[in-house]
């Protein structure tokens, strides 16, 4: 009687999934990595294919459509046109938690010169400019690794359970396109999701995984000032009043603010990245163009700046004699926070998958992301690192003091190890939480 009471037990917890054995993240990262052996070929292919054809923010229709076509292989619905270019894929896998997974689709307005064979030559119009297009921020690696997530997490549907959100994200450089998807009424349309992950290649070796609790990235704002003067010959500048050295002094000047203004621990920069005034060195224009970027960690520093730079930019323009700037502020991505529970979980089973491999990211990242966007829905989230660069690439740049990072023209991740150890650690974080309660 006691023996089969005993099996009774036995096949009762059998049939409730209660007695499930734990989730071992060695042997899982052992089976996802035996899936994606499979697929490397492909997610490799997939990478250079985007890498060769990179589209800028809200023009990534082409990027999506082969995401979309990727997904739909692997047998998750897929919505296209969220939020402009956006795509949004789900599988359902019986009971347990809504997962969001997001990659990005978008590229940079700059030139590519890492001289890779795969390298980028597209060209397309920008604020009016015919102007190069790359992705040198690693996009491309990302959705590479996504999708390779995406199949893993696919064939091995026998190992986690519940609601997968894979998300393409259009427009992350521009911290607009992840509010563009969320106004698109994505919560009513695909559920507010239990938990959240991304990821970012770094210019750390490649194969290692990066992770931190709490502040991971910074705020964002752009900035554009447009200085008015008046136009006239180039030999004559006492007719004139001169823009140009107007934008000139104010990104001199400006640099005070971060100096002088802020307590020297506290973070801050303000970056001006592009300067547009004229056509002809002989003529005076009339008016010239600052575009920048501003970033802070802290509420009470970001007001200083922005502050700062208003006072800075009517400064100017008293000195000159001219009529008052145009200055235009735009908030961008708010600060990435990573759930200090939900890293702590995730930390663990990087630190037992990867070993050595795994490694705390000491520091806030001075750049910022939109991923904040669907962080601040209230969803517990993790945003962590992957490194890119060959090993012995890394240390003969650390070695050398020239390191191409995220947004150099010289940025050029090594795609093994990185796109698999990015879709593993993926498809890991998320079958570490996919599970009913109680398993």
């Amino acid at each position: 009687m006691r023996v089969r009471f005993a099996v009774g037990l036995f096949m009762a917890g059998v049939a409730t999934g209660t007695q499930a054995a734990p989730f071992e993240p060695g042997a899982a990262r052992a089976r996802v990595e035996q899936v994606l052996s499979r697929d490397l070929s492909r997610l490799d292919a997939l990478y250079m294919d985007i890498h060769r054809h990179p589209e800028l923010a809200f023009q990534e229709k082409a990027t999506a459509a082969k995401l979309a076509r990727e997904m739909k292989a692997v047998g998750f619905t897929v919505s296209e046109g969220v939020g402009g270019t956006g795509v949004v894929a789900v599988l359902k896998n019986g009971a347990g938690p809504t997962v969001l997974v997001r990659t990005e689709l978008d590229a940079l307005p700059m030139a590519e010169r890492t001289g890779l064979p795969y390298a980028s030559s597209a060209v397309t119009t920008w604020q009016g400019r015919e102007t190069p297009v790359a992705h040198s921020c690693g996009h491309d690696i990302h959705m590479a690794a996504w999708v390779g997530a995406a199949r893993a997490l696919a064939a091995l549907k026998n190992e986690w359970s519940g609601t997968l959100i894979f998300v393409g994200q259009p427009a992350e450089e521009t911290t607009s396109g992840a509010q563009a998807m969320l106004k698109d009424d994505f919560v009513r349309r695909f559920g507010k999701p239990d938990y959240a992950f991304a990821l970012h290649v770094s210019p750390a070796p490649a194969g290692t995984v990066l992770y931190r609790s709490g502040p991971m990235s910074s705020t964002s704002d752009s900035l554009e000032i447009v200085f008015h003067g008046r136009g006239g010959h180039g030999s004559a500048p006492a007719a004139t009043i001169d823009p140009v050295l107007m934008a000139a002094r104010f990104t001199v000047d400006v640099q005070s603010v971060i100096s002088r203004e802020k307590a020297p621990e506290a973070f801050g920069v303000v970056t001006v990245g592009a300067i547009v005034a004229g056509d002809a060195g002989n003529v005076i224009p009339d008016e010239a163009v600052v575009r920048g970027t501003i970033r802070s960690q802290d509420d009470a520093v970001r007001a200083k700046l922005l502050a700062g730079i208003r006072r800075t930019a009517q400064a100017v323009s008293d000195m000159a004699g001219a009529p008052a700037a145009t200055v235009t502020i735009a908030a961008g991505g708010k600060m990435v926070v990573n759930d200090p529970a939900l890293s702590e979980r995730t930390e663990a089973v990087f630190k037992q998958a990867f070993g050595k491999g795994a490694q705390p990211f000491p520091i806030i990242m001075s750049g910022s992301e939109d991923f904040s966007e669907f962080v601040n829905l209230g969803v517990p989230s993790v945003y962590f690192l992957i490194g890119g660069l060959e090993p012995a690439f890394f240390a003969n740049a650390i070695k050398a003091g020239h390191l191409p990072i995220n947004h150099s023209p010289d940025f050029a991740p090594e795609p093994e190890p990185t796109i698999a150890t990015g879709a593993t650690a993926m498809a890991l974080a998320v079958m570490n939480v996919a599970r009913p309660a109680g398993r």
